[in-house]
């Protein structure tokens, strides 16, 4: 599990989300834009929630392996959109593709 500490607070959530959540904020950061996404967090009690996180050029995102009695939060979808997303901003899409906006960030799709 990674804690990712954020605007003076912090939440727990799975290492290979976190992982993909830092690439894609360097991107944003890289790129002078910003962007939300929902991520799955694990709360206090155990249970699953889920925070929203908001990156921009001079956001500073702390990612700290942090040893859990709880299970590793996976969350496939999740990491595969952010790794999307990622993709989106290293090699933005060409003339023949268009913007779609779904729920925690913007997406490009080809046609």
């Amino acid at each position: 599990m990674h804690r990712i500490h954020y605007a003076g607070d912090s939440v727990l959530t799975g290492s290979e989300i976190a992982h993909a959540l830092l690439q894609y904020a360097e991107l944003l950061a890289k790129a002078g834009t910003a962007g939300m996404f929902d991520i799955p967090t694990r709360e206090d009690d155990g249970s699953v929630g889920s925070s929203t996180i908001l990156i921009g050029p001079a956001s500073q995102l702390i990612a700290d392996a942090e040893e859990s009695e709880h299970e590793e939060l996976v969350d496939e979808v999740v990491v595969r959109r952010l790794e999307r997303l990622t993709a989106g901003l290293r090699h933005p899409p060409g003339p023949s593709a268009t913007m779609t906006q779904g729920p925690g960030a913007d997406v490009y799709d080809d046609l």
